[in-house]
């Protein structure tokens, strides 16, 4: 069924051609359009989007822009993929309105939408393949404050405030605070665009601006690479919390730089958007959001195998 339905698709819009020259009339193409490639965090995604891929026998591509800051270079990259007519689609929006003029077009193309990691203020997406970041971001706030003795001041470094990411984990944490852990005081939130430069310098002006703040918490790879490297540079001790994972998150964990941090399941992530799209495009009906699951690691449980397998390089 499925391979007859794309076979009449390709027939409609012409052969697609790959670089090589070989055509895929018989083969689903499913490009992804990721928030960046820069990160550690995204390499993940991607391997586990092309397992995906090879099980259902569908070709797909994965490309970002240069940084999580270029939204215009994203909506770019959606409008070159739909014009390449698409069988499906994935996004991981970095703007969640800017994307949705263009999803209404895939929309009208009856070209199924399947967003990850960050979804978009729409019904336009069939699923969304994500982090339930609010409670990992709570999680987050509940360590801070254990180690920080349940009060004190705190900065947090997020990477944008128009993701869905951004806004949810900065929320989650804030919130938890201030439900939870009223004697503790964000004093600053700053964003970095995820980049880990502009996050060490934003750290150092919070932690020199702020001389009594006892922790900082970033909200992706790059916040909290860059909060590291910030701190270290002040030579401030104070409770660093991350978000994500990597090998630079990991030797600061293992060298009691950073406390820990929350990982994600970022090759379950890539997996489920491939998955979700093979399923749309065969008439299955999709749950809205796939929780694709969170963990808090520190230097105590990174060999334990299940924590081990969710955290990437």
């Amino acid at each position: 069924m499925l391979k007859r339905r794309l076979i009449s698709i390709a027939v409609g819009v012409g052969a697609l051609v790959g670089a090589t020259g070989l055509t895929y009339a018989d083969e689903p193409y499913i490009p992804l359009i990721s928030k960046g490639f820069q990160h550690q965090f995204w390499q993940a995604v991607k391997s586990g989007a092309e397992q995906s891929a090879k099980e259902h026998n569908v070709r797909i591509t994965f490309e970002g822009p240069e940084t999580e800051a270029m939204v215009d270079k994203q909506i770019d990259m959606l409008s070159a993929a739909l014009a390449k007519n698409p069988q499906a689609l994935g996004i991981a929006a970095l703007d969640s309105k800017a994307a949705i003029p263009l999803l209404k077009r895939a929309q009208a193309s009856k070209i199924p939408v399947i967003a990850f990691d960050s979804g978009v203020d729409s019904d336009i997406p069939l699923t969304t393949c994500a982090t339930d970041n609010l409670a990992a971001a709570a999680l987050a706030a509940d360590k801070m404050a254990e180690m920080i003795g349940n009060s004190g001041e705190v900065g947090v470094i997020v990477h944008d405030q128009t993701s869905r990411t951004g806004i949810d984990r900065r929320d989650g944490f804030l919130n938890q605070m201030k439900s939870k852990h009223p004697n503790i005081k964000i004093v600053s939130v700053q964003y970095g665009g995820g980049d880990h430069l502009k996050s060490a310098e934003i750290a150092k002006t919070m932690i020199q601006a702020n001389p009594n703040i006892k922790g900082i918490f970033g909200a992706n790879e790059g916040s909290a690479e860059g909060a590291a490297i910030g701190v270290r540079e002040s030579g401030k001790k104070l409770v660093l919390i991350g978000f994500d994972s990597g090998k630079e998150q990991k030797e600061d964990i293992m060298s009691g730089l950073m406390a820990g941090a929350i990982t994600q399941n970022p090759v379950g992530i890539g997996k489920c958007v491939v998955d979700s799209a093979v399923k749309a495009l065969k008439g299955e009906k999709l749950p809205k959001k796939v929780d694709t699951g969170f963990y808090w690691y520190d230097k105590t449980n990174m060999s334990d195998p299940r924590i081990a397998a969710v955290l990437y390089d």
